[in-house]
């Protein structure tokens, strides 16, 4: 996700056209703020400030949203980061790179963990809670100051990147010849066994059991680490490249299919009666047939969105270039966006999910605002 861990120079952007990478990653970036409004405003899970609706008419698109979206946004980013480590360490050698990776990654962690996480529970204290006592005051009895946040995803990368440095150093792969870019029908395999992966998995660590305090959902990982490795792949044996349209027409295709399969977890749910939680895990065989849809349909659209993007918006602006540019910093600052946008209305006397419908667009703009005026401080820019 971070501009540093999936961006080239620019040399090597313009000749191998790129583009449509950065723009991905800016459609990733909004997804993770819409994906968290959402949460904030009615779907399952955690976040710092929540008003949660009761209407089922938007609690249902609600949890489709965050299903659909938790199939593909985050592993997307890992294997986006990875697919640029190769070329990187090559570059810069073992040294360089993992003091490369500590600088624009350890340092953005340990200010969010450290600073800003402290001061988004503070604004919640203060004006939700109203407990009206200085910040200093609040600090004296704050109590999680190990609190990565959105930003566990930059530590589990730290994790990937020491342990792909230590493989590298140890062993040396070669490829007699490239390997062919996987089609369709290997693709949904790979899916599939990554499903029975994170059902096994969820048996021990279900989904939203967090790994304290690096915030890491365990349930989730099998399929970071598979297109951790995946992206690694892809760029020694160019598999961007070789996706073919028809490749991307099968997923799409297969991700539709996905979608409308999506209300029989509900129908089973109400004709069995049984908790929500035997689709986050436990030895249940709801648990495995979500793991496996939800790792079918989520790596169909990431796929897609490949073969789509390179076709279709392989494109650049300078508007598109400033987004970009900006994405990281966007995925740091954006929950005072959607924090300081939800306490706000907090007192409107509307339901939370039309008070969604006003925040979402607003905390998109309001976060690539903030981030795009952050990256302008030059030392800032050194690092984000």
């Amino acid at each position: 996700m971070p501009s540093s861990t999936i961006s080239l120079p620019t040399d090597a952007r313009q000749s191998n056209k790129l583009f449509y990478i950065d723009n991905i990653k800016i459609l990733l970036t909004i997804l993770v703020i819409l994906h968290h409004t959402v949460i904030a405003y009615g779907a399952a899970g955690g976040w710092y400030y929540t008003q949660k609706t009761s209407l089922t008419g938007a609690l249902v698109p609600m949890t489709m949203f965050v299903s659909i979206n938790q199939s593909f946004f985050m592993g997307f980013f890992f294997l986006l980061a990875a697919y640029f480590s190769g070329p990187s360490y090559d570059r810069k050698g073992a040294g360089q790179f993992i003091a490369d990776r500590l600088l624009r990654l350890g340092i953005p962690l340990l200010f969010y963990s450290f600073v800003l996480s402290p001061l988004f529970s503070y604004l919640v204290y203060y004006f939700a809670k109203g407990h009206h006592i200085t910040l200093l005051e609040y600090l004296t009895g704050y109590d999680s100051w190990i609190d990565p946040g959105v930003m566990w995803f930059v530590a589990a990368l730290l994790v990937f990147t020491f342990l792909y440095v230590a493989v590298r150093s140890l062993f040396t792969f070669t490829f007699r010849k490239p390997l062919p870019a996987p089609e369709a029908d290997t693709i949904l395999l790979f899916a599939v066994a990554i499903g029975v992966l994170s059902f096994f998995t969820r048996i021990i660590f279900p989904v939203g059991w967090v790994l304290k305090p690096l915030g890491f959902q365990l349930g989730h990982f099998p399929q970071y680490i598979a297109l951790f490795i995946v992206g690694l792949l892809a760029f020694r044996n160019k598999w961007f490249e070789q996706l073919s349209d028809r490749t991307g027409k099968q997923l799409t295709l297969s991700a539709w299919l996905c979608l409308l399969c999506l209300p029989l977890f509900f129908l089973i749910r109400v004709k069995l009666n049984m908790p929500i939680a035997w689709y986050s895990g436990g030895f249940h065989w709801q648990s495995l047939m979500y793991a496996v849809w939800e790792q079918w349909i989520g790596l169909s659209i990431l796929t897609a969105l490949l073969v789509r993007g390179k076709r279709s918006w392989n494109i650049s602006s300078g508007l598109l270039r400033k987004l970009s540019r900006s994405a990281f910093a966007v995925y740091i600052i954006h929950p005072l966006a959607i924090i300081s946008l939800s306490l706000a209305v907090r007192n409107l006397p509307i339901d939370p999910a039309f008070k969604f419908l006003l925040i979402a667009p607003l905390a998109v703009l309001g976060s690539f605002l903030l981030g795009s005026l952050i990256v302008l401080v030059p030392i800032v820019r050194r690092i984000v």
